[in-house]
């Protein structure tokens, strides 16, 4: 089949899979959280780090490898074989005990997490990938009571909504042995915040704040990666990402809505942080791979409701390493991936908080005739937010990595 009818059904498939799953993928993340702390800010951050890494603590940076989409580090896409289409669809489920000075409580929450796919343009020197993620949720509801100057009031929280991104990015290897890379991401979202007062006293009159957000804007990545490989069993990876600070534009509504007075609308007074992160990675042999990333994004010098010094620096730490035994054993477990990390980071909308911590483990099932994985990774978080409540969240992911040789040319 010509190269041109490939690619015409290849712009088909894509743009009917984007159709569907934009609109789903966005109404999904509005409803992947119902964390308090996704009040804060803009919501509760998603990292979009694709599964298998998860497993590895979510290091990104300085990982390529093939059976992997990884749209957080755009130089990896280059990567992928000249022939080879990939497909990467995840979903999650998550269970969090909240615990604060007036006891405990339990919620679930479930969501279609992204969809990516790959695949190259020309050769291995130019790749393409695209895919649909959220970028911050939002989504809680609770009260809380008290007693001041002998009225007894209730002042009540709730939140729905987020922002998520389109993206599309290309990479280019350069030589042998540098890629590079970039994204370009469309954000597109309504995140609400209510807080209301009520006093039990009927003369006394409460108050309720009402602030909006409804994002449309774009933002852009760039990566870098070096690797070479040592005497065919050694294989290095050095990775860059950094994306300068842009403007987040939009409608930000915040007013009192029995007075509605101090009604504010400011399209220029938001911006995205200036982010970078640096990280390696060393693989041995084909079978065990070990990574780590360092990454920060400066919220302090970003301007939030036309200020600065509202949000704080959120740096974070990756740790993650993969075995794999042997992938032409006949032994199912010796093909496998097995994978084992750890992350600290800091939250970016509390200061002076303790730092947050996740474990995380994971699995890679190939399927014996295709570069085909299933993919599985548990993580458990513990997150110190305000107002000495506690979160412990455990949270399980579930993707299918589909390779499939769409480029082959048969011969007759």
């Amino acid at each position: 089949m010509p190269v041109t009818t490939y690619m015409k059904r290849l712009a088909t498939i894509i743009l009917l899979v984007f159709s569907g799953l934009v609109p789903f993928v966005a109404l999904n993340a509005q409803n992947s959280t119902s964390s308090p702390s996704s009040r804060f800010g803009y919501g509760e951050m998603n990292e979009n780090i694709p599964t298998a890494y998860r497993g590895m603590g979510g290091a990104f940076s300085g990982l390529r490898q093939r059976s992997v989409v990884n749209p957080s580090q755009p130089a990896s896409y280059t990567v992928c074989d000249s022939v080879t289409f990939m497909f990467d669809l995840a979903a999650s489920a998550m269970w969090t005990r909240y615990a604060d000075l007036n006891g405990h409580r339990n919620r679930p929450n479930g969501n279609l997490d992204f969809v990516t796919l790959q695949f190259p343009i020309w050769k291995q020197h130019i790749a393409f990938s695209a895919g649909v993620m959220p970028y911050t949720s939002v989504g809680y509801d609770f009260a809380l009571s008290g007693n001041a100057g002998g009225y007894d009031y209730q002042v009540s929280y709730q939140g729905e909504g987020g922002i998520t991104n389109v993206y599309g990015g290309l990479s280019f290897n350069i030589l042998d042995w540098v890629a590079l890379g970039a994204n370009a991401y469309y954000m597109f979202g309504d995140a609400t915040n209510i807080i209301a007062l009520s006093f039990t006293d009927n003369a006394l009159q409460g108050s309720t704040m009402y602030q909006n957000m409804r994002i449309n804007s774009f933002r852009f990545r760039y990566g870098a990666q070096l690797f070479h490989t040592f005497a065919d069993r050694h294989r290095i990876v050095l990775g860059a990402v950094v994306e300068n600070k842009q403007p987040l534009r939009g409608e930000f509504v915040q007013y009192e809505l029995n007075t509605l007075d101090s009604v504010l609308v400011q399209n220029s007074g938001f911006q995205i942080p200036l982010f970078y992160s640096v990280g390696a990675s060393y693989c041995f042999d084909e079978r065990l791979l070990l990574a780590f990333d360092y990454s920060i994004q400066n919220w302090k010098d970003a301007k939030y409701f036309g200020m600065t010094d509202v949000l704080c620096n959120r740096s974070r730490y990756a740790f993650g390493a993969e075995y794999r035994h042997n992938r032409m054993s006949r032994r199912y477990s010796e093909r496998m991936f097995w994978r084992v990390g750890a992350t600290v980071m800091d939250s970016y909308v509390q200061a002076g908080a303790k730092k947050d911590f996740a474990i995380s483990v994971g699995m890679g099932f190939p399927l014996r005739t295709t570069e085909t994985l299933f993919n599985l990774s548990l993580e458990y978080n513990r997150r110190h937010s305000a107002s000495s409540l506690v979160e412990d969240n455990l949270k399980l992911t579930v993707n299918i990595a589909v390779a499939e040789n769409w480029f082959f040319k048969r011969k007759l």
